[in-house]
């Protein structure tokens, strides 16, 4: 087998950068480390490497080291799940897999039985894993083997994903090869060269400096920096000699064996895999032909029509994308180069970047034919570090509102997750767009990166807003981008700016909840800073308690306290059915971890009801609806009380006083609930009641009745606080119905009110 899956072959390849640093770059075979965890108490039991998607390869003795078992345990472990780290850019991830093929050690005679304590080689220990629940990014883990990782977190821009299979190829003697320890972390490679090889066991030696393979190395790879690949696993070492007694190490003689280990040859590994049946993992996937790739290779054949040109600009390519390449002045065919740039995904912009000064026509050429492929992205890699490097040199309060920078440039792609993703997966995402519609028809689309950059640079302080156009204005030269079309996007982004600055009206978070059994329910939310409603992510198949309701509305709420305006705080809408205007969401609770300081829901924050199935379903009354609205601020309170008071009276006196934009409504419990859905269906904006018990009068809503309108909102977000540390003066259970016209409901809300994701 020459490569796994996503290998670059040929003039081309991948290879890593200073794997002893422990980069971020996701050619580094760090990434490809595999940490096999110990079921008893979750440190590393040995390594692994990634052989092909979903699957993993590591040493039957280190599955058995982590279920608990003797080392050379032949038996299967048929039901056993196993935690596994997968290593990559950003971290490790952790998972699940189960054994899918299974080789345990085996004597090297042939005899029934395991190996002896005392042997020094065996045949087989191997397994392969497959992945059978998705990784999800944790730290990294702590380990006793080495020292913290010094890479620290990742930032904004690292990338989410592991690093994939590495390519495989034979070992020989006189390959210097690096391993790893379970843990991967960066500080723990060891260094050493194989010192001979006969096909079923290589042995290696290291320096007398660094990091020597030891415990816990066992199943990890094996990388050849010189061949950019995988050459086998790492099995045991020779330990020194130790006290039959004690069991310590002797003090150290000349004569002792130092830093020796030896490995399973990828000769080895691939002829038993494939007499276990998992010869298909080997191969590859096959590849489906890319639409642009034929025509590259015309192209570049025309363009770079010597190997010469060909080799400088293959080499320039390959530099900016971290690939390797030979080093003796030959260069790619135009097929090899063609297909570089449809298998890496910055390669075609790199190329261009380099030819645009002295051929833009064949830059626009390339563009166009990458155009019909779905691989490459937008930015060269120099564009996109640059990128990342100047959003994460911003000051942190503007870095929190460059999602909403983004939103603003993009308002009608409404599946970005602008609330919940770093920002670096939120550019990744955005990177993919193809650009907005105000291009005339023989014009290039401006990308929505660019329109995104333009909006956050408004954000920024002078320096950073400069630097940031800079950029902007290197990329729309390279892509052959009218200036006057940036221009345009850019006094976009400056007015909305200014309507930004003036904005006084606080945002507002809408909350659909929809029954879903005994005190569960379906959530989903949209934030609204002014500029309309935007999808929040939220698990829409998951039903949610009061207490987990109440929690993800806080999380959200604290994000958009962020952007209010001054001495401000977000409104929250909760947009129900008709038949679940009564539910306390304004009492439900959530307590922070440390159970310092509860967080109720209406005495942190505004909250208010909406139905919008009562006005959808009368919609003779939406006209009165919003003429009602208009005289919120001078029209006199309309109140609704009286034990008699019945569906009929309210519905004349409505007809009667069309002017009528806030109600209060204190009638016995037995029509209140009829009462408010009139008042509603019919128009009226603002409804105050109190559901609680069955009384004629209520203190909450007495207590509201002077204050104004749109004062209301605060006035029983107050109340509801008295509530908790005066309940016996406070005794009322406000509700509030807040129907406001001007401000823009979800679309599906409004086509059918009952609908969850």
């Amino acid at each position: 087998m020459a490569a796994a899956a996503g290998g670059v072959m040929g003039w081309f390849r991948a290879v890593s950068g200073d794997c002893g640093a422990g980069s971020g770059d996701p050619a580094d075979p760090r990434h490809r480390v595999v940490s096999v965890l110990d079921r008893a108490d979750g440190r590393s039991a040995g390594a692994g490497v990634v052989l092909a998607p979903d699957h993993l390869l590591t040493c039957a003795h280190v599955v058995n080291d982590a279920l608990g078992k003797g080392i050379f345990d032949a038996g299967r472990p048929e039901d056993a799940v196993l935690r596994v780290h997968v290593q990559g850019p950003s971290g490790p991830r952790v998972g699940e897999a189960r054994v899918v093929h299974w080789i345990p050690p085996r004597r090297l005679d042939d005899a029934q039985g395991p190996p002896g304590q005392g042997e020094l080689e065996w045949d087989g220990d191997l397994a392969v894993l497959r992945v059978t629940a998705p990784a999800a990014e944790l730290p990294d883990p702590a380990d006793p083997a080495g020292p913290a990782d010094p890479d620290g977190p990742p930032g904004r821009g690292s990338a989410p994903e592991p690093g994939g299979a590495p390519e495989f190829r034979a070992m020989r003697a006189g390959q210097s090869v690096r391993a790893w320890h379970g843990s991967a972390l960066s500080g723990t490679y060891a260094e050493v060269r194989v010192r001979s090889c006969d096909g079923r066991v290589g042995y290696m030696d290291g320096a007398l400096s660094g990091m020597a393979i030891g415990p816990g190395y066992s199943g990890g790879p094996l990388w050849s920096d010189a061949d950019g690949a995988v050459v086998g696993l790492v099995a045991a070492c020779v330990l020194p000699p130790v006290d039959p007694v004690s069991g310590r190490p002797l003090p150290y003689e000349a004569r002792h064996i130092t830093r020796r280990s030896w490995g399973i040859p990828w000769q080895r590994i691939e002829e038993e895999l494939r007499r276990a049946g998992a010869g298909a993992l080997l191969e590859g996937p096959v590849r489906d032909d890319d639409p642009a790739e034929a025509v590259l290779a015309d192209l570049l054949a025309n363009v770079f029509p010597t190997q010469m040109f060909r080799s400088d600009y293959a080499r320039a390519v390959a530099e900016r994308c971290g690939l390797g390449h030979p080093s003796d002045g030959s260069a790619p065919t135009p097929e090899e180069f063609a297909r570089v740039l449809v298998t890496e995904e910055r390669a075609l912009a790199a190329l261009t970047e380099v030819l645009r000064s002295r051929d833009p026509a064949t830059v626009a050429a390339l563009l166009a034919t990458g155009r019909m492929s779905p691989v490459p992205r937008l930015l060269s890699p120099r564009e996109h570090e640059r990128l990342l490097a100047l959003l994460d040199a911003v000051p942190t309060a503007v870095a929190e509102q460059l999602p909403e920078a983004v939103r603003a440039a993009l308002p009608l792609v409404a599946e970005l997750p602008y609330e919940t993703a770093r920002f670096g997966e939120l550019l990744d995402q955005v990177e993919q767009l193809t650009g907005d519609s105000r291009s005339g028809p023989d014009e290039l689309r401006v990308p929505g990166l660019l329109r995104a950059v333009e909006f956050a640079a408004v954000l920024c302080p002078g320096p950073e807003r400069a630097r940031l156009r800079l950029w902007a204005d290197g990329v729309a030269t390279r892509l052959g981008i009218p200036a006057s079309a940036l221009r345009e996007r850019r006094a976009d982004a400056d007015e909305w700016a200014l309507g930004r600055r003036r904005r006084t009206a606080p945002p507002r978070l809408l909350v659909q909840l929809a029954g879903a059994g005994a005190d569960a329910f379906r959530l989903r939310m949209w934030s609204d800073d002014g500029t309309g409603p935007h999808r929040t992510a939220t698990a829409p198949d998951r039903p949610y308690s009061a207490a987990q309701t109440a929690e993800a509305v806080l999380q959200v709420l604290e994000r958009l306290c962020r952007s209010a305006p001054e001495g401000s705080r977000p409104v929250v809408e909760v947009l129900v059915d008709r038949d679940s205007l009564e539910l306390p969401v304004d009492e439900w609770e959530f307590a922070d971890p440390d159970g310092l300081i509860p967080g109720v829901l209406g005495a942190e924050y505004a909250l208010v009801v909406h139905c919008p199935e009562l006005l959808r379903r009368n919609e003779r009354f939406l006209s009165d609806w919003r003429h009602r609205w208009e005289q919120l601020d001078c029209a006199d309170p309309l109140a609704i009380s009286g034990p008699s008071t019945g569906v009929r009276e309210v519905y004349g006196r409505l007809l009667d006083r069309r002017d009528a934009a806030r109600v209060s409504v204190e009638v016995p419990e037995r029509v209140r609930t009829e009462v408010v859905q009139v008042c509603l269906a019919m128009g009226v904006p603002v409804v105050l009641w109190d559901r609680g018990a069955d009384r004629d009068t209520s203190h909450a809503v007495r207590q509201a009745a002077d204050a104004p309108a749109r004062a209301l909102p605060e006035q029983i977000r107050s109340y509801r606080a008295k509530t908790l540390h005066q309940p016996a003066d406070h005794p009322g259970r406000p509700v509030l119905a807040w129907a406001d016209p001007d401000r823009a409901l979800p679309e599906l809300q409004l086509a059918e009110p009952t609908e969850t994701a």
